[in-house]
């Protein structure tokens, strides 16, 4: 199973769209894909039709259990989605407590690497949705991670957004064997706009080798599959969004080992 994770300290910036699309884009190809949504407010749980408020079972069980994660417990916590191939391991809110339990817990940095482990043979990849702030949720996901997507928005605050996420990527890596692998992804892009042009300068000056030299334009035919609650492929496999996540997609098959930090 590969596992990817997609973040930013930001939010706004389509991290939940970017997961879900190229999740859809993996199935669509016949892959088993598995969709972990480690977010508090459940965007992604949403989308699926299921309600993170009210939801008895969910990411929130992994974490309940001292750092060990029960065998046959993950595949427990599965939920359909709209497409066969995609089952999601959905959030609730009650992530958001995590950090308050957290000080008083070990081991709880690789809790859903354990999880994923259950699930190694059953899925090709694994998808990981994270909050848009350092914490042990995303921890967790990094940790788990052979590669990283980082959607940043084409404007100014997302900018210094991506900064604080590099900086915490160099942060994390001290820890692992192996540098992880990352890619900037430009997102909600506007032609049309002064700001979203600039910051795509910006970003291909300050990032010329981790940036991927496309970017995902704004679309609201994506907005129209998250309304219906289908991944973009499936609502519009030929619209301008759905096209370029298939080019994204192309890209992170292809360079699974570029742009490592240093």
């Amino acid at each position: 199973m590969r596992v990817w994770a997609i973040s930013n300290q930001k939010g706004g910036v389509g991290k939940t769209t970017t997961t879900i699309a190229l999740a859809g884009l993996l199935a669509d190809a016949g892959k088993r894909v598995v969709v972990v949504d480690l977010d508090p407010h459940g965007s992604m749980t949403s989308y699926f039709g299921h309600d993170p408020d009210s939801l008895e079972h969910s990411c929130f069980d992994l974490f309940q259990q001292q750092g060990h994660v029960p065998a046959g417990l993950t595949q427990k916590l599965l939920l359909p989605t709209s497409h066969e191939r995609i089952a999601l391991l959905p959030s609730s809110t009650a992530l958001a407590t995590l950090e308050r339990q957290s000080p008083g817990q070990s081991g709880l940095g690789l809790v859903v690497a354990k999880s994923l482990a259950q699930l190694w043979n059953d899925y090709d990849f694994a998808l990981i949705d994270t909050p848009p702030l350092l914490g042990v949720l995303m921890v967790n996901a990094l940790a788990a991670s052979q590669q990283l997507a980082i959607p940043v928005q084409t404007e100014f605050l997302a900018v210094k957004g991506l900064e604080r996420m590099v900086n915490t990527l160099t942060m994390i890596n001290r820890s692992r064997r192996q540098a992880l692998p990352y890619t900037i992804v430009p997102t909600l892009f506007d032609r049309r706009t002064q700001a979203s042009l600039s910051t795509l300068r910006v970003l291909h000056s300050s990032y010329p080798e981790q940036l991927w030299q496309a970017y995902i334009p704004v679309d609201t035919r994506l907005r129209d599959a998250s309304r219906a609650g289908v991944t973009p492929s499936q609502y519009d496999k030929n619209s301008r969004g759905v096209i370029a996540y298939r080019a994204l997609l192309k890209h992170l098959l292809e360079n699974p080992s570029v742009a490592q930090v240093a």
